[in-house]
């Protein structure tokens, strides 16, 4: 114990003569540099009180940067360190969250650099964008744009803010506990079910404008397999990463039911109507942004060709999400021109649109 003792009363000898050392040498440094106005302003006690304040901000410095290097470390962690419950993507090697039993904790992580912080933004952002067109759309004078198609509209901007806000939610929670994760898990398979119904709404309204019966059997149909897509979304078994395939090949199947309305619209009237007045090519590109979006999800695409190169940055999921929020305002896009053509060239509903507005589709056309 004396020998203990000894050791620790050198070691702090030692500390204490590298003190004075350093501080003898800037001392001595900051005496050759300005040692008049040193020696004019401040008396001998406040000189050693200025040396022994600049020698402690390096030493906390240190300290400061040793404990955010820790919190770095401790805060992501590898894909071979992840409970079971956060396991999904195992192309994806390093840089994910760890679970975070707090509210606190899960929302300070959008902050932070991560396996789902460009996921949470993609989908956050594009809630803004739409939340923000909403707002501008649904307040503009009656005069403008008429009721009836401020519901309408606001039926599309209400499913794609909810899908988009559920996707955002679900990512921001899904390290915090495994009862968590899988509620908003299945929150957000909803939302892609109300976003295709959302969807299907203003072009049912528009395509069958003057056909009441076609527009309320379709929307019947569409919302039946919206409702069996969400009863099958909120079973456990199907939220699970090993059922990753069928449930994009479940909205894929929704999704393309949702076209046929599209489908039977340009077999009755042509393709020479549909892609003008219509506005069909819009609609095809908006299906196209969906599959492919789906395909590199499903697929795992890049990261399954680079393992561990795409942790961060351009992993499927990312892309997936990107491809989304483009498709809904490629969507929006489209809508408004099926609208405008509507209204511009055809006016009130006709027994034949066709043959009772050829002037009108010719100077479309044209």
């Amino acid at each position: 114990m004396t020998h203990h003792l000894v050791s620790k009363t050198k070691s702090v000898g030692d500390e204490d003569s590298d003190q004075d050392e350093l501080r003898q040498r800037l001392s001595t440094r900051a005496k050759s540099v300005s040692q008049n106005d040193i020696s004019e302003n401040f008396p001998n006690d406040e000189k050693h009180d200025l040396i022994d304040a600049v020698l402690e901000v390096p030493t906390k410095c240190v300290e400061q940067a040793k404990e955010v290097g820790k919190f770095v470390v401790d805060y992501l962690v590898d894909h071979s360190h992840l409970p079971c419950w956060l396991i999904d993507n195992e192309f994806l090697l390093s840089g994910h969250r760890p679970p975070m039993p707090s509210v606190k904790q899960c929302f300070a992580s959008i902050f932070r650099l991560h396996t789902e912080t460009v996921n949470i933004w993609t989908h956050l952002v594009g809630t803004f964008i739409f939340v923000g067109m909403a707002t501008y759309f649904l307040t503009q004078p009656a005069s403008e744009v008429h009721i009836e198609k401020k519901l309408i509209f606001g039926a599309f901007f209400l499913a794609a803010i909810l899908c988009l806000l559920c996707s955002t939610l679900y990512h921001i929670f899904s390290c915090h506990s495994p009862k968590i994760s899988k509620f908003f898990g299945k929150l957000d398979y909803c939302g892609i079910a109300i976003l295709i119904i959302g969807s299907v709404v203003p072009l049912l309204y528009y395509q069958f404008y003057c056909e009441f019966g076609t527009k309320i059997a379709y929307l019947s149909l569409i919302g039946l397999l919206g409702i069996t897509c969400i009863v099958i979304s909120l079973w456990d078994r199907f939220a699970s990463s090993d059922y990753r395939v069928y449930r994009v090949l479940l909205f894929i199947t929704f999704g393309i039911f949702g076209i046929i309305p599209t489908c039977h619209y340009v077999s009755r009237h042509g393709f020479e109507y549909a892609f003008t007045a219509g506005a069909t090519q819009y609609l095809l590109l908006v299906g196209a942004l969906y599959i492919i979006g789906a395909g590199l999800y499903a697929a795992r695409i890049p990261e399954r060709l680079a393992p561990g190169l795409f942790d961060i940055w351009f992993q499927s999921h990312q892309l997936f999400h990107v491809f989304v929020v483009a498709a809904a305002c490629v969507h929006y896009y489209g809508i408004c021109v099926l609208s405008h053509n509507q209204t511009s060239y055809f006016g009130d509903c006709r027994t034949d649109i066709l043959s009772s507005s050829t002037g009108s589709l010719a100077s479309l056309i044209n």
